[in-house]
């Protein structure tokens, strides 16, 4: 298939193989399903695994779910979601484009990732909590191991 870009004619060039294709997929879905977890922190009747969540990260204090705790939740569950989405909603379009112009998608994804996780990283170590630490770098290197192995971020 060729296509024009800035008026010349491109021959179509996959950057990514459908196995990390679907890698990044379930990826996404497994982004999206820790919203989910987060959110159903917001109900009494949904917030069993939040409740599990918190007890494996081990933080200081006492775990309360009280109405800002549960606001919180719902908040951190519902954008959590959506950037599942928006992450695969990326994925989707930067598998579309030959390898120039999807270099700038994948560079704008890897940033995404890549600050969630230095961020969300260096407070859940000044906040007591770690061990959270560990799930994070799991998720770091799950996106960044298709995105290695394929060569999306070279030119």
């Amino acid at each position: 298939m060729k296509f024009e870009l800035n008026g010349k004619k491109q021959k179509e060039t996959r950057i990514m193989n459908k196995f990390w294709q679907n890698w990044l997929a379930v990826w996404c879905a497994a982004i999206g399903l820790f919203g989910v977890v987060l959110a159903g922190g917001a109900l009494d009747a949904t917030s069993g695994l939040v409740k599990i969540n918190f007890a494996l990260l081990n933080g200081p204090g006492v775990f309360e779910l009280d109405a800002p705790m549960r606001f919180s939740l719902a908040v951190m569950g519902s954008v959590t979601i959506g950037w599942s989405l928006a992450m695969f909603a990326a994925l989707k379009a930067a598998n579309q484009l030959d390898k120039r112009s999807g270099k700038s998608v994948w560079s704008l994804m890897t940033l995404s990732v890549g600050s969630w996780y230095v961020i969300d990283s260096l407070l859940s170590i000044a906040t007591g909590f770690w061990l959270n630490i560990i799930p994070n770098t799991v998720f770091m290197a799950a996106f960044l191991l298709p995105v290695i192995k394929n060569g999306v971020l070279k030119q």
